[in-house]
């Protein structure tokens, strides 16, 4: 089955404001470079995914996901996540994909074993939802056909995409997947994904060195 990732990200300059309070804007943009870097990096290693299309006006995310050999769509509108991620399903389908992976520039965690697992799960199952950390989210949306549903991510939207792919006669499935639980929205959040980082060794490697320098600052501006 032809799977196709797609990967939103947000301008840089626009990206993690609720971080505003413990981490300055120079380094809130190297901190969504950095991620989107090794989001790329751990998504080439996956098994089973057969093309990667990348969504964004940010134009060094646009030339790493080139220089990774991904299919770059130039969000010219930015009104979210969710429609970016519209726009990624329309063109994965244009790349004869038969589902799609959604997937946030803000995971770097992610574990290229786990995502490639979850892909040679049952493909007859329409709606594969990954939750986030506080399980009220969605941090990845594995849909069969790609437009199986709309995705709807934002604050409630594990409850959204359930009840939307059961409207739509899906077979809807939850998938805890911990390295792409961790998402990157609050001071919390950095502390979360630094612990799970620590706790293996390899990967993220520029999200790794960038928050052993932040966090202290953040910590003492907390």
């Amino acid at each position: 089955m032809r799977t196709v990732a797609v990967l939103p990200v947000k301008t840089f300059a626009r990206a993690k404001q609720r971080l505003a309070e413990a981490v300055g804007s120079p380094d809130r943009c190297e901190l969504a470079g950095a991620m989107v870097g090794d989001v790329l990096e751990a998504l080439g290693r996956v098994r089973g995914l057969d093309g990667l299309v990348a969504v964004t006006a940010e134009p060094r995310a646009a030339a790493a996901a080139r220089e990774a050999g991904a299919h770059v769509v130039h969000d010219d509108r930015e009104v979210g996540q969710s429609a970016a991620a519209t726009l990624g399903v329309e063109a994965a389908l244009g790349l004869g994909a038969e589902r799609v992976l959604l997937v946030p520039g803000d995971c770097p965690a992610l574990d290229a074993g786990e995502v490639g697992a979850l892909l040679a799960g049952d493909p007859a199952v329409g709606v594969v939802i990954v939750p986030d950390r506080h399980g009220s989210g969605t941090n990845a949306l594995l849909l069969t056909p790609p437009g199986a549903i709309e995705p709807s991510f934002g604050p409630g939207s594990f409850a959204r995409h359930a009840a939307r792919g059961r409207a739509a006669g899906a077979v809807v499935r939850v998938a805890e997947i911990r390295s792409l639980s961790l998402d990157v929205d609050t001071p919390g959040d950095l502390e979360a994904l630094k612990s799970a980082l620590s706790a293996r060794p390899g990967g993220a490697a520029r999200t790794r060195a960038l928050l052993e320098r932040l966090l202290p600052a953040a910590a003492a501006a907390g």
